[in-house]
């Protein structure tokens, strides 16, 4: 995790962490107004850091901030956060607010600001439970319609009832949370996309009330070289009954396998280390870390 001695790209600068510092008054801590990117670092380099500029940037324009650097500036800087905190492997942050000109739910001329982070990997579940599989529990909460939130950003705001959700799934025992939508379908785990194996073919809900992860994006492009069909359709909970493996996709889950969800149990993981497999050796997990530290294309 980030500590003092870390470095943070702030506003154009790097930085010490302890002088990386916001006003209490910044409207993004009243109002929620932020958007975010998680990236990860694979032995050196920042995977398909093209892909996760240019949706921070269409998260901010969904959000009517606009950035005061380029997707360019922003890509230096995160290659430099990397190299100055020496992440070989590791999870980079981007962090886009409003300022704390006005305390106010308008705040059209608020200065926009701009961080990047990085520090060594965290893996979001116990790695024990990741090697077994982990168990999910299906939440209260659900994911919101397209018009009540702006939910194919990667809005801070959005992310509450993740919190809640996976607060009470972890008090009940398990490692994650299931999130259904409005409609009572199957939408996605707190912070993850979720495929279902089916007669060895992939399915996976249609991304349109949240976020279409870029591991999602990727692990669909990989089952289509290896051969295994991908159905993107509406998936309910009693889909599970069909289904002999389950996994989810994340920047910080990557492909991590799940056990079990309510009493449904999956044992089997043919399909899902495959796609382990290809996903490792597109990222180059576990190999040697290069200097300098460079983008992976």
């Amino acid at each position: 995790m980030p500590n003092l001695e870390n470095k943070i790209w702030f506003d154009g600068k790097l930085v010490p962490a302890t002088a990386a510092q916001v006003n209490v008054l910044t409207h993004a801590l009243h109002y929620g107004s932020a958007v975010f990117e998680g990236e990860q670092v694979y032995s050196g380099r920042i995977f398909k850091l093209a892909e996760h500029t240019e949706r921070l940037f269409y998260s901010a324009g969904r959000l009517g901030m606009k950035v005061a650097f380029d997707g360019q500036a922003l890509e230096r800087a995160t290659r430099d956060v990397v190299a100055a905190n020496r992440v070989g492997n590791g999870y980079v942050r981007p962090l886009v607010w409003r300022g704390s000109e006005t305390i106010a739910v308008s705040a059209p001329n608020t200065t926009i600001h701009v961080m990047i982070a990085a520090w060594d990997t965290l893996p979001p579940y116990d790695k024990e439970a990741c090697a077994m599989g982990i168990r999910m529990k299906t939440s209260d909460w659900v994911r919101p319609p397209p018009n009540v939130a702006p939910t194919d950003a990667k809005a801070a705001g959005l992310y509450v009832t993740s919190t809640l959700a996976k607060h009470a799934a972890e008090d009940a025992g398990y490692d994650d949370a299931l999130m259904l939508d409005y409609r009572g379908q199957v939408a996605e785990a707190t912070l993850a996309n979720i495929f279902l194996v089916i007669d060895r073919a992939l399915h996976t809900p249609i991304p349109d009330c949240f976020l279409n992860g870029i591991t999602r994006q990727t692990v669909i492009e990989l089952a289509d070289e290896l051969g295994i069909p991908v159905v993107e359709r509406v998936v309910f909970p009693r889909d599970f009954e069909r289904a002999t493996e389950v996994f989810v996709t994340g920047t910080a889950a990557e492909v991590t396998p799940v056990r079990e969800i309510d009493d449904f149990r999956f044992e089997s993981r043919d399909v899902t280390e495959l796609i382990i497999g290809a996903f490792e050796s597109l990222t180059g997990k576990g190999r040697a870390v290069p200097e300098p530290v460079e983008t992976m294309k």
